[in-house]
């Protein structure tokens, strides 16, 4: 006997229907205007990220329920966001992507029902979630229950913070309390000239300051990965933003429950890399490219760098040690000296927490002379940035690795995960400095009487520097007190931190119990 689905055609035909309406969005017009901007579509967009044939929609047919202002007439299925479920490399994620054409893909409470609902799924299952956002903010007709549905979102993304990781692709406008969203996820990804974040735009801006202003320098993808650091990646158009994402993806767990993703090595762990011989100039105060140092040890040579054109005197990042995840943060000599700053310190600060929160060893390369001095960075606070990272140092418990390349002076070496904030080991190079100070500024505060008593002050200034030097800008004395566990020379790093990986994989830390802390934002 024939189903009722073999005898009714009219049922099959009805979803047909429905589907190739949902599947139009706001129509044929609309997506080739988003093709002449530059841009994809929601759905390709989810077409490029996703495993072939992987991705479930979800809500296709949910529509908003305004009556105002003549939006009774205007109900398009899918109401401006497209959710649902695929696969990347095989791994479960969680997709929603603003479509544009739908009402500019303005938030309704619509909209914001159907992430929140992928949202909950996403922690109850452990998987990652990705936005992908092209919206003209809240939708000016639902009034108040627009800004109920950005705030419903914002609570799920804080909830899921630390949970699953969480991705935000800016991939047109996106403006007012929109921003908040991606702020609150743990990365963001841009389009060169095609995307934008900020709370006011150029008109209010021109209104208020009187400063002029376009939207590319307010808040394009050039502004937010160089000046405010908002942005962690900046790509040239949507297909090289989600081959970014995808790579992105691939160093990282599917929830905090999970170890990241381990793959094949075909890099030796033994490899002794002669290069990194001579990286490290003689002179002391010569710069070089810690990243060179970087590639040296990680498998294949690559630094999956983070924040790359921000703060740049802090270098982080993601690598594989014999197959494994691992993150990265080093001081950059090239920039500052390489001293810690108001953004380096938060660039880094962020990245060893997230990296704590889905169980990424932490590798870290020091090369600091100090805090960058002068006023504005006291006024703007170094000393309650500093503590940022200082803090997320000492309450990670994934293992902790630090090498001392060169210099770790004063309260920056208390800072850069020493021993004394619970990593596990430590290692210096022969050419590391570990002191207060610098001899110099040494020898004028301690020596300062036996300096001016001195028949030939310049002699005995210069005797004094190079008795500090031999004594105390060394290694030796950190190793005597066992604040360093091993002295290594440079091309035996690789091979240690391989051991170290393998050592500490079954590690165990634990914090007090409490709520939470109160890190000194």
């Amino acid at each position: 006997m024939a189903t009722i689905f073999e005898r009714n055609t009219a049922l099959r035909e009805q979803l047909a229907a429905k589907n190739a309406e949902a599947l139009l969005g706001g129509g044929q017009d609309r997506i080739e205007k988003q093709h002449k901007a530059g841009k994809l579509t929601a759905r390709e967009r989810i077409e490029l990220l996703v495993d072939p044939g992987s991705f479930v929609e979800m809500d296709r047919f949910r529509t908003h329920r305004c009556l105002n202002f003549g939006m009774a007439d205007k109900i398009v299925p899918g109401d401006g966001v497209i959710t649902g479920f695929g696969q990347v490399e095989g791994r479960q994620v969680f997709i929603y992507a603003q479509d544009f054409t739908v009402f500019g893909g303005s938030l309704s409470e619509a909209v914001s029902q159907k992430i929140c609902k992928i949202y909950e799924l996403a922690m109850k299952t452990g998987a990652p979630v990705i936005g992908l956002s092209d919206s003209g903010g809240a939708r000016i007709q639902e009034g108040v229950a627009s800004l109920a549905g950005y705030s419903n979102i914002f609570c799920k993304n804080t909830l899921a913070s630390g949970v699953v990781p969480q991705i935000s692709v800016i991939m047109g406008p996106s403006a007012g309390g929109a921003v908040y969203s991606p702020a609150l996820t743990d990365f963001i990804l841009m389009v060169r000239d095609t995307s934008y974040m900020f709370l006011t735009g150029p008109d209010v801006i021109k209104t208020v300051t009187h400063e002029d202003v376009t939207m590319e320098q307010l808040g394009g993808a050039g502004t937010h990965s160089t000046k405010s650091g908002v942005a962690h990646f900046a790509f040239d158009d949507d297909t090289q933003a989600i081959h970014g994402l995808r790579t992105l993806l691939s160093y990282l767990p599917s929830n905090n429950a999970e170890d990241p993703p381990h793959i094949t090595c075909l890099d030796n762990p033994e490899r002794r890399d002669e290069k990194l011989k001579t990286i490290i100039p003689d002179q002391p105060n010569k710069p070089y490219d810690v990243r060179e140092v970087i590639r040296g040890v990680v498998d294949e040579h690559y630094l999956f760098e983070v924040q790359e054109s921000y703060a740049a005197n802090m270098v982080i990042g993601f690598a594989r040690l014999m197959g494994h995840t691992v993150g990265i943060v080093a001081n950059q000599p090239q920039i500052l000296a390489g001293a810690l700053d108001i953004n380096g310190s938060d660039k880094a600060a962020r990245f060893v927490r997230f990296c704590d929160c889905f169980n990424i060893p932490i590798f870290t390369f020091v090369d600091v002379p100090g805090f960058l001095p002068g006023t504005e960075q006291e006024y703007g606070g170094v000393i309650r940035h500093g503590a940022k990272l200082l803090y997320a140092y000492a309450e990670a418990t994934v293992p902790k690795v630090t090498v001392i390349l060169r210099k770790a002076y004063g309260g920056a070496y208390c800072v850069m995960g020493p021993k004394h904030l619970r990593a596990d080991l430590n290692f210096a190079l022969p050419t590391a400095e570990i002191a207060v100070m610098g001899a110099e500024g040494a020898v004028n505060i301690v020596m300062r009487e036996e300096i001016a008593a001195a028949q030939d002050k310049a002699q005995r200034y210069k005797e004094l520097v190079a008795d500090y030097s031999t004594k105390f800008q060394n290694p030796y004395k950190a190793a005597e007190l066992g604040y360093i566990d091993e002295v290594i020379l440079p091309e035996d790093m690789r091979p240690r931190f391989c051991q170290a990986l393998m050592l500490l994989k079954n590690k165990r830390d634990d914090m007090p119990s409490k709520k939470h802390g109160n890190i000194p934002l």
